[in-house]
């Protein structure tokens, strides 16, 4: 007999898959505060190409970033059939409680163990994407949520 207990399982951790243009955002759900639908935004072309308005969201106003321009330059506009991924705050500014992208398509919830994601290390990261991950058969994006909110605060001088 061995005094070796089992390893305990581990949990699966909730996350959703965010179809953006040219690829797919991997976040896990606590950091979602809702997917709402595309309605109503007020934009705002007085910013750079990627701050695309505000998305009202009960009765807040919550800034609104195409992750796609932030990181290429180009694409991801706003999508009729998609969802505004509506992101909790990181704790970068007092005033940002809320940010939000919107995404390309119909996202998908999976709860995914740590051995179900696997790390491409061969693919360099941008200031905005934490890292580059395959689940199955599908490359995906971690997106750096904190860079997002820092980058809102530097185009509003919030620092």
């Amino acid at each position: 007999m061995s005094d070796q207990s089992p390893a305990p399982d581990v949990a699966a951790v909730a996350c959703m898959m965010l179809p953006i243009q040219a690829r797919t955002l991997l976040v896990p759900h606590a950091n979602i505060a809702e997917m709402a639908m595309v309605a109503p935004i007020f934009p705002d072309n007085s910013g750079p190409n990627w701050f695309l308005g505000y998305y009202n969201w009960r009765n807040q106003r919550v800034p609104l970033i195409s992750f796609e321009r932030l990181v290429t330059g180009q694409g991801g506009g706003i999508n009729p059939n998609g969802r505004i991924a509506v992101f909790n705050n990181t704790g970068v500014h007092p005033d940002i409680q809320f940010i939000a992208i919107p995404t390309q398509g119909i996202p998908r919830q999976l709860n995914l163990k740590p051995d179900d994601i696997v790390k491409i290390p061969q693919m360099a990261t941008t200031h905005f994407e934490l890292m580059y991950v395959r689940v199955g058969a599908e490359d995906m994006t971690i997106p750096d949520i904190s860079a997002l909110e820092r980058a809102y605060c530097g185009y509003r001088k919030l620092y």
